[in-house]
């Protein structure tokens, strides 16, 4: 890509970030909070709005560029800079209920808006504090871009390049943040009503800005995200590609070698510093341990959930590699980062554990922070790390085993020279070759995107009925279903009906009761009884297209169909 054709990303890059669903629950803030009234109690000027945005705009972008390289220096955890900025929303919410304490936060920026042309006026240096506050927290809604930008940041690249991407990124946001902010100063201008009410409307104001921390503290705005259809996606994955195209031919990118994880061409290269483990915890089977511990050792991190039957084809492999070198300076540690909410139970993870036989140590990560320190994008996911602590190999997905053993032995030979090593394994490849087969397809109606039955798939208990023809890779419900945000329970003549294609079927249930699958006039019977997790309800000589029935006893509640 050209030098030129590079802000040009950035610039697209950034005004999708800021129409994108991730920054809608920033939205009433942005909009609200260039409203209303100064510290002092005057209406606040045009500036006000632009100091948010600007404060905004140029706190994300040198969190992202610095921040991860600062933690790293000071040894502190990667989630901090979210939370200072949760906690500087709580202050700021606080502080537009009650002017006194606006006007005392106000004051150490009071004087940035003084020497700026055209950010003198009320308000303005709250609005930029606020910005700043809003920019820590805007981060993660920034796309496939500008995790470019900040894979830069923490691997030490920051060069012209990187700068170049960040400056037109961050225009490029501004340019939608900047008209929703002043489209909400001008409604607090010309309308009669909000004039008389602008201390109100600051009250309001504060209030959502402390529901604001609150939700994203506790992860309640990814539910929103989740619940609209991210409509500038495929635009922005295919700008994150070709803003790091450029650096594949340079070392130290661990974006580099996961996209070419993605493109089966991964081999042994530098993929920079494996970062710390993050706010894992429970350990099961080990005690807790740091990358800084394993420092010496190869280790291969295994991103994997217990109810995910690409991992449960996958872990056996690990496994099997764990006990055939431990003895030889290696070490397997499992991440478990879960999906659903059952995932999260340990005990529900303990007990998949025991079911899959595996006896390497493994860390829950129900905050998901390791899996965010290492941008990982999928389960299963393996990253190799060599004994002086660097990436050499990233794995996504199921597969090419021979290759990841061959990168075990090589790293192992490298940080033992002369060692002998026994055979290597012979775990069968199970990894599914029928390209064509049916795509993953979640139950809830939070992700589903399947459903080919009648009426409307919403949450909530009601009564379905079963078309008469189920289109190919869709599924339709009959009889009483209670449809959650992730889940689906059964109820009175509960039924499933799925048009599929595949060799083997699998339905991710839980609770006691039965599975009644009807295919073709065979009858069969599959017994349920325990946490979620995935039963095999089709499994035929070779792949080829079918529909299935399956009635679920009442109570049982599915989660999601997967295939082989």
């Amino acid at each position: 890509m050209s030098e030129l054709a590079l802000p040009l990303v950035g610039l697209v890059g950034g005004v999708l970030a800021g129409v994108s669903p991730c920054v809608l629950p920033v939205l009433p803030i942005v909009l609200l909070g260039s409203a209303g009234t100064g510290a002092d109690g005057h209406r606040t000027s045009r500036a006000r709005p632009i100091a948010i945005v600007a404060g905004l705009v140029l706190s994300f972008s040198l969190f992202t560029l610095f921040g991860t390289v600062v933690l790293s220096l000071l040894h502190l955890p990667t989630g901090l800079i979210r939370w200072v900025g949760i906690a500087a929303l709580l202050v700021l919410g606080a502080a537009m209920l009650f002017p006194p304490l606006e006007r005392l936060v106000e004051r150490p920026f009071a004087r940035i808006p003084q020497r700026i042309p055209g950010f003198r006026g009320d308000g303005a240096a709250g609005g930029f504090a606020l910005g700043v506050a809003l920019g820590a927290v805007y981060v993660p809604c920034a796309g496939p871009v500008l995790a470019a930008i900040a894979l830069a940041g923490a691997t030490d690249t920051i060069g012209p390049r990187t700068l170049i991407l960040t400056a037109s990124f961050a225009v490029g946001t501004a340019i939608p943040l900047l008209a929703i902010a002043l489209t909400g100063h001008r409604l607090a201008d010309r309308v009669r009503a909000l004039q008389r009410r602008q201390r109100t409307i600051r009250a309001v104001g504060g209030v959502l800005v402390i529901a604001l921390a609150v939700a994203l503290a506790l992860n309640v705005t990814d539910l929103i995200q989740r619940r609209v259809p991210d409509y500038t996606q495929a635009v922005g994955d295919r700008l994150g590609a070709v803003a790091v195209a450029p650096q594949v031919t340079g070392a130290g990118s661990l974006q580099q070698c996961q996209q070419a994880a993605f493109t089966g061409t991964a081999q042994l290269t530098d993929c920079g510093r494996a970062p710390e483990f993050a706010g894992l915890g429970p350990w099961l089977g080990a005690a807790p341990r740091t990358m800084a511990d394993l420092r010496g050792t190869v280790v291969l991190i295994d991103f994997w959930v217990y109810s995910c039957i690409n991992c449960q084809r996958e872990l056996p492999h690990a496994e099997a590699w764990w006990k055939n070198y431990r003895d030889f300076g290696f070490e397997v540690i499992g991440v478990h980062t879960p999906e659903y909410a059952f995932e999260h139970d340990v005990g529900n993870v303990t007990a998949g554990a025991r079911k899959l036989g595996l006896t390497f140590p493994i860390a829950v990560d129900n905050r998901s922070a390791t899996w965010a320190a290492y941008r990982n994008v999928a389960w299963p996911a393996g990253y190799l790390v060599d004994a002086t602590g660097t990436i050499r190999l990233v794995t996504l997905g199921e597969g090419h085993y021979d290759k990841a053993e061959s990168a075990i032995r090589s790293l192992l030979l490298a940080a033992r020279p002369g060692a002998t090593l026994p055979p290597a394994t012979d775990i069968p490849d199970a990894t599914p070759r029928n390209a064509g087969r049916t795509p993953e397809l979640y139950l809830g109606a939070e992700k589903q995107q399947g459903y080919g039955g009648t009426g409307d798939y919403a949450a909530g208990t009601r009564v379905f009925t079963r078309p008469d023809v189920v289109q190919p890779n869709r599924f339709a419900l009959d009889g009483t279903w209670t449809v959650g945000a992730e889940d689906i329970r059964a109820g009175e003549r509960a039924a499933l009906t799925l048009a599929y294609t595949a060799q083997r079927v699998f339905l991710d249930v839980g609770g006691t009761g039965t599975l009644t699958v009807t295919e073709g006039g065979a009858v069969r019977t599959i017994p349920v009884d325990g946490p979620p997790d995935i039963r095999t309800v089709v499994d035929r000589p070779a792949s080829g297209a079918g529909t299935v029935t399956i009635g679920l006893s009442p109570g049982l509640t599915a989660y999601s169909f997967t295939f082989g």
